[in-house]
């Protein structure tokens, strides 16, 4: 007897294959029935009408900390996803000694937009190395979760208080590289780190990994090779303002030394500017020649970002802004109210160092998406040009005013663009460059920023549905076997007797991501914002539901995923 038995679906295999009409059994968590079957079961769902799809795999998640409070990986879960890789940008919570746990727990803050009161709530800290952390959630989780182990926190362990700035001698990468064996032989999935420049800890300074050198990079790099099932993440300042030869060079020692892939985050593309992401994606062909293999994750869909003075992510990347960004609430009121500080903080954004992040001195164009003075009524919804026109003043000066009057808490959003026609069609020609995959959500973190755990059902809805830019079969393969693939999962990814039974069950006229909203459901009742999904029926992850119309069921199933036993290699050149 079956315990599954999904009747009369629309199958969609996860191979790009067209789809198939028919019947799916599953037994003991596996599929073993594809097709019509007279077998009798358990539970018998009725798909008729609906699309059955591989659960999907999102490679780029923050969940490290959210799992242990919220064993659902919400809302990823809502939108289909079944598969997490965590610990990424080289931020992990383990190896951690005791007195790191504050480190660790204000720089998570700090650059991933997690509430500090949320993590001091919400983690216990009851473990030490990598594998005691791994053993903590066995059984604990709803959906599959891999981790790879951060940089910043192994040079940490390994230096102490000189991580932050130091250069590591040789004995102090040694010390690096055998504890990165530690994490990778207990299942870590491999290795990240981080040189960005927008990467900053609780107190301003840059991460640890920051202050890595090139050879300390590829030392580590060349650790991973030794383990199966291993791979590589990383980000440096090239990710974000264009790479030059020197990055792509960094990137592909890293690769060629470990045998694995490396993927960076994030690959923006837009049709206004098509030469900037074929520069970006010149990294591929680079790196190929020297058997290496360097490959984007990207977003399909445009990306909707509120920003606030308060947490000061992405601001504190502007030239001349981080001192400000990272003082203590009341003395960073008083410097923004300084007319010879927002002077300073203009002109740098400003300048022509701030790259990419200079859209932003478009202070003008900027919306005002919540307040909370009395004063401020005026200014929810509206643009800041708009706003100022009206009160007789600068932009940037009326919206400093804005900010400080609602003591930093002020919602803000760049106007939405890359959303057309035109740009869809330039992001599904990069979804099948051998140079990109489809990720990068960072579920889990900006909490008050955005919400990037929408871009499977934004695919399935405006890629597909809406813009017509990519088929439904195609969709779904980009978003399952190819991002299962290029991790090495073993039997997941796809609908094939055998298999993992991670699944997803959905109305193609319908799916799509609902609005953004704030739900104050952290530990410490902290916000966050979330987007529910629509047209999604029903969550399996090894064949239990997990989630249903959108509700969690309370099931627990979830795999930590670990290198090697749940993994396969995948060579950086084959």
């Amino acid at each position: 007897m079956l315990d599954l038995l999904i009747r009369d679906a629309e199958i969609v295999d996860g191979t790009g294959a067209p789809a198939h009409h028919g019947d799916v059994g599953v037994r003991d968590g596996r599929i073993v029935t594809v097709g019509e079957t007279d077998d009798l079961a358990s539970k018998t769902v009725d798909a008729q009408g609906l699309t059955l799809a591989p659960g999907f795999v999102d490679l780029h998640t923050h969940y490290d900390a959210q799992l242990f409070w919220d064993p659902t990986a919400s809302p990823s879960v809502q939108h289909g996803v079944t598969t997490v890789f965590g610990g990424n940008c080289g931020f992990t919570l383990a190896p951690a000694a005791d007195d790191q746990h504050d480190y660790l727990t204000r720089m998570l803050a700090r650059v991933e937009g997690m509430p500090l009161d949320a993590l001091r709530a919400g983690l216990d800290w009851g473990w030490a190395s990598f594998g005691d952390w791994l053993d903590r959630l066995e059984g604990r989780i709803a959906v599959n979760a891999g981790f790879l182990v951060g940089h910043s926190a192994l040079r940490l362990a390994a230096m102490g208080g000189d991580a932050v700035g130091g250069q590591a001698g040789p004995e102090q990468i040694d010390t690096m590289v055998g504890l990165l064996h530690d994490a990778l032989n207990a299942g870590a999935l491999g290795l990240s780190t981080s040189q960005s420049p927008t990467h900053n800890d609780g107190s301003g300074q840059p991460v640890p990994s920051r202050s890595a050198s090139r050879d300390e990079l590829v030392k580590l790099a060349s650790g991973v090779r030794e383990h199966p099932g291993t791979t590589l993440e990383a980000i440096i300042p090239g990710c974000l303002s264009g790479f030059t030869d020197d990055d792509i060079a960094l990137l592909t020692d890293m690769s060629v030394a470990a045998d694995r892939p490396l993927n960076w985050n994030l690959l923006g593309v837009t049709a206004a500017n098509p030469a900037g992401h074929e520069k970006q994606l010149r990294a591929f062909g680079v790196a190929a020649q020297r058997g290496g293999r360097v490959v984007a994750l990207t977003l399909p869909q445009a990306m909707k970002i509120r920003l606030s003075f308060l947490s000061g992510f992405v601001l504190d990347g502007l030239p001349g802004w981080r001192d400000t960004m990272h003082l203590p609430v009341p003395q960073r009121l008083e410097a923004l109210a300084d007319p010879q500080v927002r002077c300073r903080l203009a002109e740098g954004a400003a300048a022509k160092e701030a790259g990419m992040l200079r859209g932003l001195a478009q202070w003008d164009r900027l919306v005002i998406v919540e307040t909370f003075a009395p004063e401020n009524a005026d200014a929810t919804g509206r643009g800041v040009g708009d706003i100022a026109a009206a009160r007789g003043a600068e932009p940037f000066d009326t919206l400093l005013d804005i900010v400080i009057a609602d003591e930093l808490r002020t919602g803000l959003s760049p106007p939405l663009t890359g959303d057309d026609a035109a740009d869809w069609q330039a992001r599904a020609q990069v979804w099948r460059h051998p140079g990109a995959v489809i990720g990068g959500s960072d579920a889990g973190a900006h909490l008050d920023m955005m919400c990037g755990a929408i871009y499977t059902t934004s695919l399935l809805g405006k890629g597909v549905r809406e813009h017509r830019v990519v088929t439904l079969e195609e969709a779904v393969r980009l978003i399952t076997d190819v991002p299962a693939r290029f991790y090495g999962l073993s039997e997941r990814g796809r609908i094939a007797p055998g298999w993992h039974a991670d699944l997803v069950l959905f109305d193609p006229a319908t799916v799509g991501p609902g609005p953004e909203r704030t739900r104050y459901d952290l530990p410490a009742g902290a916000p966050r914002l979330v987007a529910d999904a629509r047209g999604i029926t029903s969550v399996w992850v090894g064949g239990v539901e997990v989630c249903r119309d959108g509700a969690a069921t309370g099931a627990l199933p979830g795999t930590v995923l670990r290198s090697g036993h749940d993994t396969e290699t995948v060579s950086a050149h084959g």
